[in-house]
């Protein structure tokens, strides 16, 4: 199974309008990819299998709520920031990334898609000082420099049934970078979600951080 399928597979009661989004995905990187390396040439038939998915197994523990704001850092390609964007029209997505072409695909694709909630913005993490409920990233940096970097850009006021952190997607042994933050730190292997065998060893890693912590 691969394509659309893989979305309609795990996730029911999306919106044609959703469908619509989803399938446009494929022809929007194949073209894009094709001029500018956005993602992995070898990906690029497994899109939906390597990028899609685990961007949306954020989606099987959050479902976010109607103006929740969530930054995606280190978006890349667009990743996991569209596919969420697609998920919940109604939570507001900043995406941002270093490298500017890759930052010019992103907004074009979500431009192609009619995401209106989704603003992409070229700038370095630690450069941008807006404040979010939940920031995204999909190993673009250690996991302790992540925390470092977005811990000043989230609210205290929780508006979600969990609350306000970082969602990070990785995969392999991550056991000593997430040591020291064990007490608010939450594991998730994705081959509990998803039975491709792609996801064996890939894991989200959700960290709630209090006022306290972002101090």
């Amino acid at each position: 199974m691969t394509g659309i399928n893989l979305v309609e597979k795990y996730f029911e009661n999306l919106t044609n309008n959703q469908l619509q989004q989803f399938t446009e995905l494929s022809g929007l990187y194949k073209f894009w990819n094709g001029r500018i390396n956005v993602i992995s040439r070898k990906d690029i038939s497994r899109l939906y299998e390597r990028h899609v998915l685990p961007s949306l197994s954020i989606a099987t523990k959050i479902n976010f709520t109607s103006g929740t704001r969530v930054l995606d850092v280190g978006t890349g390609g667009g990743f996991p920031g569209i596919p969420l964007a697609i998920m919940f029209p109604e939570t507001d997505f900043v995406l941002l990334d270093s490298i500017g072409k890759k930052i010019r695909v992103v907004a074009n694709i979500a431009d192609k898609l009619g995401l209106n909630n989704v603003k992409v913005i070229q700038v370095r993490a630690e450069l941008y000082a807006e404040k979010f409920d939940f920031v995204v990233s999909r190993a673009v940096t250690s996991f302790p420099e992540l925390v470092n970097l977005v811990k000043n850009n989230l609210h205290t006021k929780n508006n979600n049934n969990l609350p306000n952190g970082i969602f990070y997607l990785t995969g392999g042994d991550i056991d000593k970078e997430v040591e020291k933050f064990r007490k608010d730190l939450r594991i998730f292997d994705l081959r509990d979600a998803f039975q491709e065998p792609f996801f064996e060893t890939k894991k989200l890693i959700y960290l709630s951080l209090s006022e306290s912590d972002s101090s």
